[in-house]
């Protein structure tokens, strides 16, 4: 079929199964690719939430401290920052589709190790293990940039950034579930079988780019920054355990800025750098990740504060006395308004222009974040501000994608929605940090223990809202003019988003 873009071609399928499945109109086929690498960040996004039901009781199923089996949530964190920009770096270099695969493989293996274990350092490994397959999802944007019809990429970008959300969001009351009736350990054997689903459609529906860059891969550069991530990251997620003004988080805040500050210097001076600064600091590559933090930051205060709200006793005045489960049921609603959100954000994209969808995405965060400090006291309201603040942000995770691939070349795409996902990962880790030290200052007795205060809460929500407000500020600074894969024709000349890009830039 001459009107077939080559991505789709057979490359990276050389078996007679793979072959056949790519024998279908080229409608069904951008679908089944759309299809399978959202389902594979969905797949992702249940790892993260998983662990979140047996958090408290790790102790005991472990036989080990608190302190030590919270590496079991740090560990993946940490994980997750280094892994992401290195991945994107090598998918731009030796193929998306193959360190697609490597990074699903990564959480099959994490998910076995820990379903395995009874102990805390196999526990650890295997939400190491795990993190390292975060990349999954700026992987996933990138590959639909280069294999899809250019009229699909915002759409099709939007759901897989969104997948995020989504998965979180589903993956809560399923865990909960299963928790709650189950061994702990069908969690993870659960999470490896999803996987080894996402793995087989990935060989068999999703095609290899030929777009990519060759070259060396910066060891000294991506070994600078995972030791500057690495002391940033463990001095916020830790600091509260530590104390703040203690040696050791001070130590580490200072190392990672000395460290990352020679990295950058380090970079700008190498011919091929794991992260091109100079590319991240084009206006519109680099307001939309700073937005991206402000946003980051921004979804993860709701996160901590409303399971809270909902789980602290009725007695308390402002609890609610609710299970994990019911926790989760109350905010599923918020993945499934985040995904329809999605096909909407690409709507405005295109009418509009990217700029335009994360700054209305903000003033809706803003306006969620706002309803909760007049109503946080019944179920309903819950759901309401949930799905209100999930509507915000599936607009803006649908628009940053479109406003870095619009700055960026084809051949640096995996590297520069990688350095956006953690930009992101960045602005929630910081929130947890905060709001943990703001719950912990502002507490009430009950019972002669201490419980975060109503005004805590309510403290915590007030800088969410300031934060979506932030991001609105820091988005007006994006140019409103660029290039972008979607304001492309779809009728003539290149038949897909990459060959676009390449022709204007």
């Amino acid at each position: 079929m001459p009107d077939t873009p080559a991505r789709f071609s057979d490359a990276g399928h050389s078996s007679p199964t793979a072959r056949k499945a790519w024998e279908v109109p080229p409608s069904q086929r951008s679908n089944a690719v759309v299809a399978v690498l959202a389902f594979a960040g969905i797949v992702v996004a249940l790892m993260q939430t998983l662990i979140i039901p047996i958090v408290p009781e790790l102790p005991r199923l472990l036989d080990a401290s608190a302190s030590n089996t919270a590496w079991a949530v740090t560990a993946t964190l940490l994980a997750a920052a280094v892994a992401t920009p290195v991945v994107g770096r090598l998918g731009d270099m030796y193929g998306k589709r193959r360190m697609l695969l490597v990074s699903i493989v990564l959480l099959i293996a994490g998910s076995v190790v820990a379903a395995l274990s009874d102990s805390v350092i196999p526990m650890i490994a295997g939400r190491a293990l795990q993190g390292l397959a975060a990349g999954v999802i700026p992987l996933g944007i990138s590959i639909m940039r280069d294999v899809l019809p250019a009229e699909r990429l915002a759409g099709s970008t939007a759901l897989m950034s969104a997948s995020l959300g989504v998965g979180g969001a589903l993956g809560l009351p399923s865990a909960a579930f299963i928790a709650d009736n189950f061994d702990w350990h069908i969690l993870f054997w659960t999470s490896a079988a999803l996987g080894a689903v996402a793995l087989a459609l990935v060989l068999v529906l999703v095609p290899e780019s030929k777009v990519r860059t060759g070259g060396r891969f910066d060891f000294i550069g991506s070994f600078g920054m995972a030791t500057g991530l690495v002391s940033l990251l463990l001095a916020i997620s830790k600091g509260g355990d530590w104390g703040w003004t203690s040696a050791t988080t001070l130590g580490l805040l200072a190392f990672a800025v000395v460290v990352l500050l020679v990295w950058g210097w380090y970079e700008l001076r190498t011919a091929q750098p794991l992260v091109d600064l100079r590319t991240t600091a084009r206006r519109q590559v680099l307001f939309t990740n700073l937005a991206s933090v402000a946003f980051g930051f921004s979804m993860f205060a709701m996160s901590l504060v409303l399971p809270q709200v909902l789980q602290l006793p009725e007695a308390t005045g402002y609890g609610l006395g609710k299970s994990m489960l019911m926790v989760g049921l109350v905010l599923a609603p918020q993945g499934l308004v985040m995904m329809v959100m999605s096909a909407v954000s690409a709507s405005v994209t295109k009418a509009k222009g990217p700029k335009t969808t994360l700054m209305l995405g903000a003033v809706i965060v803003a306006a969620g974040y706002s309803l909760s400090l007049v109503m946080m006291s019944e179920i309903w309201q819950i759901v309401l501000i949930a799905c209100v603040i999930g509507a915000g942000v599936g607009f803006a995770y649908g628009a940053m994608p479109a406003l870095i691939m619009g700055a960026v070349p084809p051949s640096e795409t995996a590297a520069a929605n990688s350095l956006n996902t953690l930009m992101r990962s960045i602005g929630t880790s910081v929130a947890s940090a905060i709001a943990g030290v703001i719950l912990a200052q502002m507490t009430t007795d009950f019972g002669g223990f201490p419980l975060p205060s109503e005004n805590g809460f309510k403290v915590v929500m007030a800088i969410g809202a300031g934060a979506a407000v932030l991001a609105f500020f820091v988005a007006s600074f994006i140019p409103r003019q660029g290039t972008t894969a979607q304001e492309a024709p779809a009728t003539e000349g290149p038949t897909n988003a990459a060959e676009v890009a390449e022709v204007k830039v």
